[in-house]
C-alpha cells in the first residue's frame, strides 16, 4: 500500500488537533497552577497547555524549512541539555485557557501550511535527520508524523490532568472522532 503522507498527515491533524481543542475547553481558569501532588519534576496545567500550543507545528516547521525559532546564530545541536530540555519549572505558562486555545488554532495552521511547503514528493523520499538524533534518518513525512505525536502524547497528559482532578473525561475525550 502506498501513503499518501500528505493526506495522511492532515487527516491525522485534524483528529488531534480537535480533541485537544476539545480538552482544553474542560480546562478550569483557575486550575493552571495545578499538578500532581506526587512525583516530581511535573509540569503545571498551564506550562502543559503552553508546551501543548508548540508541540507540533513549531517542529513541523523546524523540519520542512530549517527555522527551529531560535535566536539568530544558534542552532539545536549548540545547545545545552538544560536548554534543550528544561525541567518543569522553567517551562513558560500560558496567562488563561483562551490564549491556549488562540495559540494552539496558529500552531495547527502552522503545521498545515508545512504539509503544503513541503509537498508530497519530500513528504515522501527527502530523508533527513533530527538535530537531537543526528545518526537517525527517516522520511520528511516520518519526521511530521513524529511532531503529531508529541502533540497527541501532551495532549493525553493533559487528559489524565483533568481525570486527576475530577473533571468527567472520557475515551472520546481521549481519542476524538475520525473526520
Amino acid at each position: 500500500m502506498v501513503v499518501n503522507w500528505t493526506e495522511f498527515l492532515k487527516n491525522e491533524i485534524e483528529t488531534v488537533y480537535g480533541t485537544t481543542a476539545r480538552l482544553l475547553d474542560k480546562v478550569d481558569a483557575n486550575s493552571l497552577g495545578w499538578k500532581p501532588a506526587s512525583g516530581s519534576n511535573w509540569m503545571t496545567v498551564g506550562q502543559l497547555i503552553k508546551h501543548i500550543t508548540n508541540a507540533c507545528g513549531a517542529g513541523c516547521k523546524g523540519f520542512v524549512s530549517g527555522d527551529w525559532g531560535l535566536p539568530a546564530g544558534k542552532k539545536l545541536e549548540d545547545l545545552s541539555p538544560e536548554e534543550n530540555l528544561p525541567s518543569a519549572e522553567k517551562l513558560p505558562t500560558v496567562d488563561s485557557v483562551d490564549e491556549a486555545k488562540r495559540l494552539l488554532a496558529e500552531d495547527k495552521a502552522v503545521a498545515l501550511q508545512m504539509i503544503d511547503k513541503a509537498g508530497e514528493d519530500d513528504l515522501t523520499s527527502k530523508e533527513m535527520a533530527a538535530p537531537w538524533a543526528p545518526d537517525v534518518s527517516m522520511s520528511l513525512g516520518r519526521h511530521l508524523h513524529q511532531m503529531i505525536q508529541h502533540l497527541d502524547r501532551h495532549k493525553s497528559q493533559l487528559f489524565y490532568y483533568l481525570k486527576l482532578q475530577g473533571k468527567t473525561v472520557n475515551t472520546v475525550d481521549l481519542w476524538g472522532n475520525p473526520p
